[in-house]
């Protein structure tokens, strides 16, 4: 048997379950290996999101029992599911978060780190994963007035399941337990300190990952988890923490905009009320429906500067994207393209301005 021209004999589908830099922690039929890729594969990856990542299901060839040699993954299983954030700094590279994930829980204390704009930038990076989010408000037993935070971040998340839990006392826990199901994959993302491992903690009913606090005066957490890890909890159900991300700089793989779309459902909502199908909802806009939403409350005005800044930031990415694409075309149809590119870049602008 083949997959993908490679030959399947002697290699057997495993799970990518820890990630350490370049090394990996699989599953296999008969247990847990160390792994790396092999240099075909290594030689074969176009980026960076081409590589396995924590939830991953490869094909590997794995050491007979009593070799303590490591096991080599050979090809990478199509995913159905991948959180991409692009890398830090300078370079245009996404980088996969949490692969094959069925349940997101986008976690935010309810300390200083209480920020809407934050969360609403995690949404929209969620709805681009492919899996359901959900929206955990930690530290409940911090806040003066937990519910009504939760009012503020269902308003800025439409239709998107909000708790608020403290894993610190219990409370809460009880309402993530339907999202448990047997075979179920969670993976659990957020800023440093917001109390993901000790959530963790709480529902495997151990001490799987190691906690510390939060720094005095800022409430900014210490990076208790350093690689990405899936867990298994007792009911059955999967469970990953990942590293804290202080900042989440969006990626967009597939150029879609409807992963934005999903995460200001109201505001397009809005946009689709304007009395013309290509207002831009300026000031001399006749008609416009997010105008009239911004000059009554309806429409939180942070919110709408919002969407338009991450509108642009993706904008912005799919433009580099596509640049990065032409390099590799004929002179001709590079010219084309690049034409082709800044006719869109334009309309882009302008949407987003």
């Amino acid at each position: 048997m083949q997959a993908g021209g490679l030959s399947t004999a002697g290699l057997q589908p495993a799970r990518i379950v820890a990630q350490f830099s370049h090394l990996y922690r699989l599953a296999a039929a008969d247990g847990e290996h160390l792994a790396e890729v092999t240099g075909r594969y290594a030689h074969g990856a176009a980026s960076r999101t081409a590589y396995p990542a924590v939830g991953d299901w490869v094909l590997a060839s794995v050491p007979k029992p009593g070799d303590s040699s490591r096991a080599s993954i050979h090809a990478l299983l199509e995913r159905r599911s991948a959180l991409i954030r692009k890398e830090a700094g300078q370079v245009q590279e996404g980088q996969v978060v949490a692969a094959n994930v069925d349940i997101l829980f986008l976690t935010m204390a309810l300390n200083h780190d209480f920020n809407l704009r934050r969360i609403e930038r995690y949404l929209v990076a969620a709805w681009d994963s492919g899996a359901t989010p959900v929206v955990l408000l930690t530290k409940a037993d911090l806040a003066d007035d937990p519910e009504a935070l939760t009012r503020e971040v269902e308003l800025a998340a439409p239709g998107v399941p909000v708790h608020a839990v403290s894993a610190q006392l219990g409370q809460g826990l009880e309402q993530l337990r339907p999202y448990l199901q047997p075979g179920r994959t969670i993976a659990v993302a957020g800023s440093s300190g917001v109390g993901k491992s000790t959530l963790l903690n709480e529902l495997a009913g151990q001490g799987a990952q190691r906690v510390q606090g939060v720094r005095e005066g800022d409430d900014r957490g210490r990076h208790t988890t350093t690689h990405r890890e899936l867990f298994r909890l007792p009911g059955g159900a999967l469970l990953m923490d990942t590293p804290g991300m202080r900042e989440l700089q969006l990626w967009d793989e597939g150029g879609s905009s409807s992963a934005h779309a999903g995460a200001f459902a109201d505001i397009e909502e809005l946009a689709s009320q304007c009395r013309f199908g290509d207002c831009t909802h300026g000031r001399r806009e006749q008609g416009c429906a997010i105008k009239s939403a911004l000059a009554s409350g309806e429409l939180d005005a942070g919110r709408y500067e919002n969407y338009l800044k991450t509108g642009r930031e993706l904008a912005r990415i799919a433009r580099k994207e596509q640049a990065a694409a032409r390099k590799s075309l004929p002179p001709a149809q590079n010219k084309q393209r690049r034409k082709q590119e800044r006719r869109s870049g334009k309309e882009a602008a302008q949407q987003w301005d």
